[in-house]
C-alpha cells in the first residue's frame, strides 16, 4: 500500500493530468477519465471491475427503459432496479452476515457463502440507484449516452470512498467544463490538506486505537478506554474527511465541483445538527431516496419516528455487514428522536456541545469494535473501570507519547473552523501565497511519512 500510494501522487496522477490537459476535445477528455477511473479500480479489484462496469451497464439500460409513458411499465422497471442493485450488495456484502445470523437464530448450519468484499461497491451501487430513481421522477433525462453514465459512477476521485454524487448535482459538469490554473491551484492545494488528514493525523490516531482496542481486557481501565475511544474518534473523522478532500481536490483539477461532505461536525449541539455535517452525502441520499418516500413527517409523528429509525437501520448496515454498525445506527437514531421529544436543545451551549461529543465517541466505540462483546466491554469501562493495576498504567502510559499528545491536540484544533478563522484574519492578502507554501511542506512530510511508515488504508474502503 505504501507502493501503491507514492506511485498514485508520484506518477499515476502527473501523468493523467498532463495527457488530459493535452488532449484538445472535452469528449476526448471524458473518454481518459473513464479509462484511467477503470485502471484505478482494477489496480486493487481486478476481478471487480468486471462487475462494477456490469452495474454500470445494466442500471444505464434500465434508465433507458424509464423512457415510456407507460405508468405500470415504469414501476416495474424501477422495482427491477432497486431491487437488483440492493440484491448487489446483499450478495457481495451482506450474505456472509445473513447466513450467520440465521444459524445463530434458528440452530441450523448452512453451508458458508461469502465472497471479498468489492471496494466501494455502496458507494457506486448509491449512485448508480439514484440516477435510475431520478430519471423515473423525471428530475432528469435518461442519458443515451453510455460513456457519460460510466464516467459519473466510475470517476476515480470519489469511486471507492465517496462523497456520493447524484447524477442532478453533475450532469452538466460531464458535457460542458474547464479549470483554469487557479482553480487546478486550489484543487492541488485542498488534495494535499486531504492527504494530510489522512498521513499525518489519522495514521498517528490508528496507532493508538488499534493497539488499545487489540489489548486484552485485562490492560485496559477507564482512562485508556477513553483515549482509545478518542483517538478513533479523531481517526475516522481525519480519515473520511481527508479523503473527501481529496476527492473534492482532485475534481476542482478536472474541471468537477463536487458538493461539501463535512462541516466540522465536531462543533455540533445536538446529534440532529451532527448528522447536517457528517458525511452529508450519505445522510442527504437517505433523506432523499428513503425517509421521503417512506412518508417523511407528513403522516403523523408515530410514523416519522418510525421513517427516522428506519433511516438510521439503514445508515449503520450501509457501512457493513455487521450488527455493531446497524446498533451505531440505531444509537444515533435513539438520540435523535430523544432530542424531538425532551428540550435537550435548550440546554446551555457548552453543555450541548459536550453531550453531543459524549454520545458521538460512545457510538463510535461500538463502530470500531469488532465484535458485539467487545465494543460493549470498551463501553463499559469507559464508566466503570477505575482500577488501576500496574499493567493498566503501563499500558496507557505507552500510548500517551509526545507524538500521540502533539497530534491529538492538532486534531481537536483541526476538527474545528478555528484554524481558518484565525488564518484569514491575520494574514489576509498574504494568505493565498502563505498557504501554498504551507501545502508544498504538507506534502513533502506526507511523502517522508509514507515512504518511512505503514501505510493505512482509508477505513470507507471497505463500504
Amino acid at each position: 500500500m505504501v507502493f501503491s500510494s507514492l506511485v498514485f501522487l508520484c506518477v499515476f496522477l502527473p501523468i493523467v493530468l498532463a495527457l488530459y490537459y493535452a488532449l484538445p476535445i472535452l469528449h476526448i477528455r471524458n473518454i481518459l477519465l473513464i479509462f484511467v477511473s477503470l485502471l484505478f479500480y482494477a489496480y486493487g479489484e481486478p476481478v471487480y471491475v468486471l462487475l462494477m462496469i456490469f452495474s454500470i451497464v445494466t442500471n444505464y439500460i434500465l434508465g433507458r427503459l424509464l423512457d415510456t409513458e407507460n405508468k405500470a411499465r415504469k414501476k416495474a422497471i424501477l422495482t427491477l432496479a432497486i431491487v437488483g442493485n440492493i440484491g448487489l450488495l446483499v450478495i457481495f456484502k451482506y450474505m456472509g452476515m445473513l447466513v450467520s445470523t440465521i444459524e445463530t437464530l434458528t440452530g441450523l448450519q448452512l453451508p458458508a457463502i461469502e465472497f471479498a468484499l468489492p471496494i466501494g461497491i455502496s458507494f457506486f451501487t448509491f449512485q448508480a440507484m439514484s440516477y435510475v430513481i431520478d430519471v423515473y421522477r423525471g428530475e432528469v433525462k435518461a442519458q443515451k449516452n453510455l460513456l457519460d453514465i460510466m464516467l459519473y459512477i466510475s470517476f476515480f476521485p470519489q469511486l471507492i470512498a465517496g462523497p456520493i454524487v447524484k447524477y442532478h448535482d453533475i450532469q452538466a459538469q460531464i458535457r460542458n467544463r474547464d479549470a483554469d490554473v487557479k482553480e487546478m491551484a486550489e484543487g492541488l492545494q485542498r488534495f494535499i490538506i486531504g492527504l494530510s488528514k489522512k498521513v499525518l493525523i489519522s495514521n498517528t490516531m490508528a496507532f493508538t486505537a488499534d493497539s488499545l482496542f487489540s489489548a486484552v481486557p485485562m490492560e485496559i481501565n477507564a482512562l485508556s478506554a477513553w483515549v482509545a475511544a478518542i483517538a478513533y474518534m479523531m481517526q475516522i473523522y481525519f480519515d473520511f474527511s481527508g479523503y473527501s478532500d481529496m476527492a473534492i481536490g482532485l475534481g476542482h483539477m478536472f474541471g468537477f465541483h463536487l458538493l461539501e461532505n463535512f462541516r466540522y461536525p465536531y462543533i455540533s449541539q445536538g446529534i440532529q445538527a451532527f448528522w447536517r455535517r457528517w458525511h452529508i452525502s450519505l445522510s442527504t441520499w437517505f433523506k432523499e431516496y428513503l425517509y421521503i418516500p417512506l412518508g417523511g413527517n407528513r403522516k403523523g409523528k408515530i410514523r416519522t419516528c418510525c421513517n427516522k429509525m428506519i433511516v438510521f437501520f439503514s445508515t449503520g448496515l450501509w457501512h457493513g455487514a455487521n450488527w455493531t454498525f446497524v446498533l451505531w445506527g440505531m444509537w444515533h437514531g435513539a438520540f435523535l428522536l430523544l432530542e424531538e421529544m425532551l428540550p435537550i436543545k435548550k440546554l446551555p451551549k457548552t453543555i450541548l456541545h459536550l453531550y453531543t461529543l459524549c454520545i458521538v465517541c460512545v457510538g463510535f466505540v461500538m463502530f470500531r469494535a469488532d465484535t458485539f462483546s467487545q465494543g460493549m466491554f470498551m463501553i463499559r469501562q469507559m464508566f466503570t473501570g477505575w482500577e488501576y493495576t500496574t499493567i493498566q498504567t503501563i499500558t496507557l502510559l505507552e500510548q500517551l507519547h509526545p507524538v500521540f499528545l502533539l497530534t491529538l491536540f492538532c486534531a481537536v484544533i483541526g476538527s474545528t473552523p478555528m484554524m481558518a478563522n484565525v488564518a484569514k484574519k491575520v494574514f489576509a492578502g498574504r494568505l493565498e501565497w502563505l498557504g501554498y507554501c504551507g501545502s508544498i511542506l504538507l506534502l513533502l512530510l506526507c511523502i517522508l511519512k509514507l515512504s518511512g511508515g505503514t501505510y493505512n488504508p482509508f477505513i470507507y474502503f471497505r463500504f
